[in-house]
């Protein structure tokens, strides 16, 4: 059975499946601010955005959220979440965002576990791979209406086997000159949260993968949101640089 455990901002490059209202939204909800990404199967990036984390937020555990065995759905019982927890944010986000629905979870083993994560975005869990939650970095081990949010905390819900793999962070100049090269970092954060640096991941715009020091240069044309993948680690938050104090058009 599935482990029930369960950025840098990017102002630019989140998913054209969100609407204007849904950053309006999110933008405007109340309580501290801090980062929400969400990635699924083969390193999708379902949602990245930043917003509120406070309020409330209702859920109906799901009788179809049955995943994690026959028998194991949602009660189907509504109930209330805050807003400043992992997974309150995520049901919240889940209200506006298309990519994440249908969001479907299961309070069978709340008294146990908590809160289980059947499904996002209609990837759901198997025997093989599982949601998980990792918070500035560091995974979780409880459930995610548990895991209290405070302002400027990264919030990852991500999708993969165990042991789930290594999230990436790359670090780029906020502002570069046109067609002048410029160096970018990347490393990749363990299930502690410790971080080291990576050699031989890609990064858009990359003359070239990064060496055994994670570093790797770039040379932009115009602005741009910058992103380092490799393997099957988590890709890292899109980094936006600008060019000659033009900067990527938030979407």
């Amino acid at each position: 059975m599935p482990r029930l455990v369960p950025f840098r901002l990017a102002a630019a490059c989140a998913l054209a499946l969100v609407s204007f209202f849904a950053f309006a939204a999110l933008a405007t909800a109340k309580g501290p601010i801090a980062d929400l990404r969400v990635v699924g199967k083969n390193g999708k990036v379902l949602t990245e955005d930043s917003f509120g984390s406070g309020g409330e937020v209702s859920i109906k555990p799901s009788s179809k959220a049955t995943c994690f065995g026959p028998g194991t759905g949602g009660s189907g019982q509504k109930m209330t979440l805050k807003g400043s927890t992992a997974l309150g944010m995520l049901a919240r986000a889940a209200q506006f965002t298309a990519a994440l629905k249908p969001l479907l979870i299961t309070d069978h083993f709340l008294d146990e576990f908590g809160l289980g994560i059947c499904s996002v975005g209609g990837t759901a869990a198997t025997t093989k791979n599982s949601w998980y939650l990792k918070l500035n970095h560091k995974a979780q081990s409880v459930g995610g209406e548990k895991v209290k949010v405070r302002a400027g905390d990264e919030v990852l819900w991500g999708y993969g086997a165990y042991p789930y793999p290594d999230e990436l962070g790359l670090t780029a100049p906020a502002n570069v000159q046109a067609n002048m090269p410029f160096t970018v970092t990347v490393v990749a954060y363990d299930e502690k949260g410790k971080k080291a640096p990576v050699a031989g991941a890609t990064v858009s715009g990359a003359s070239g993968p990064t060496d055994s020091a994670g570093r790797a240069t770039v040379t932009l044309a115009g602005p741009a949101s910058l992103v380092a993948r490799h393997g099957k680690d988590t890709p890292s938050s899109a980094a936006p640089v600008c060019v000659d104090g033009k900067c990527p058009a938030a979407k």
